[in-house]
């Protein structure tokens, strides 16, 4: 795919941009929302709510588009990405619970490419290039110097670990959906992956209680994580994905970490020291340095 595929005239703004921009934007609200949640919502219910609502609507999408029918699901595939789907939110609610939204996020959205790079090099043979192994250094500083340091939210090592946790299961999940959008349209894998894991996740919402979503404050959390920062953030991110190349959404998706980390600070009021700082900012570099580009490249 070159550079302009996708693209209009030069000089005009291009409506797939801002797709894309606009889905990790939600996806970036995803920690802060669950903040927000009652006390008696656990992270693994919250997380079970979300994908729950979530897979019904990308189901109901793709149902109206006709577009799930005639197809062959590969078990092996299916199941892990389902499972994927599934141990993503469990662990990342509980990372973000431990140690604060904006560590939480930034941690795992930026380790998930170093373990992506790791199961491609072993599932689909892809070559591990010198860009995957600076991004892998940086990413490990980062996160020993989180581990190490302390802050007014207290960066937990468990937490930090959770959320390391929830960016090899979003890994998996990746790993398993390339093969399968080799043959199916994206919102059929999307619906088929997440509504998966929302059975998988349904025995949490038994085990711990579904009454907080009985509450307004309950059930407006879960109907922005299930509607806004899942099933309309990825919708707008397979139309996106359309109009402009993959390297620029991935460079675009890097809005979700910046998100998470403004509304930890300025909305929940998390105050990071130094060293954790500078921790969380060597792992979004990683995330850069995987995602950046020259011209022409893709």
């Amino acid at each position: 795919m070159s550079e302009n595929t996708g693209m209009k005239e030069p000089g005009k703004a291009v409506p797939g941009h801002y797709l894309v921009l606009l889905a990790a934007v939600l996806w970036g609200t995803t920690g802060t929302a669950g903040a927000f949640a009652p006390p008696s919502a656990t992270p693994e219910a919250i997380g079970a709510a979300r994908i729950t609502i979530g897979g019904l609507a990308l189901l109901a999408i793709t149902l109206t588009r006709g577009t799930l029918r005639g197809h062959r699901w590969p078990l092996f595939a299916t199941a892990t990405g389902c499972a994927g789907v599934a141990a993503y939110q469990a662990l990342f609610f509980s990372g973000v619970s431990r140690t604060g939204v904006a560590v939480g996020t930034i941690v795992a959205i930026g380790s998930s490419p170093v373990f992506g790079g790791l199961m491609g090099f072993f599932v689909h043979g892809e070559r591990l290039s010198y860009r995957w192994a600076l991004a892998t250094a940086l990413a490990v500083a980062g996160c020993v110097l989180l581990i190490g340091s302390g802050s007014e939210i207290s960066v937990a090592p468990s937490g930090v670990l959770l959320s390391l946790g929830a960016g090899a299961s979003y890994a998996a999940y990746a790993t398993a959906s390339k093969g399968l959008l080799k043959r199916i349209p994206p919102e059929a894998v999307m619906a088929v992956l997440f509504t998966g894991g929302a059975v998988l996740l349904s025995p949490v919402l038994a085990l711990t209680g579904a009454g907080w979503l009985a509450t307004t404050r309950g059930l407006g959390v879960a109907l922005h994580l299930g509607i806004v920062a899942t099933a309309a953030a990825y919708f707008l991110f397979g139309r996106g994905l359309r109009l402009v190349p993959v390297a620029t959404a991935t460079t675009l998706s890097l809005a979700e970490p910046l998100t998470a980390g403004l509304l930890g600070v300025f909305v929940l009021g998390e105050r990071l020291t130094p060293p954790a700082l500078l921790g969380s900012a060597l792992v979004f570099c990683g995330l850069a340095v995987l995602s950046w580009r020259r011209p022409g490249v893709t």
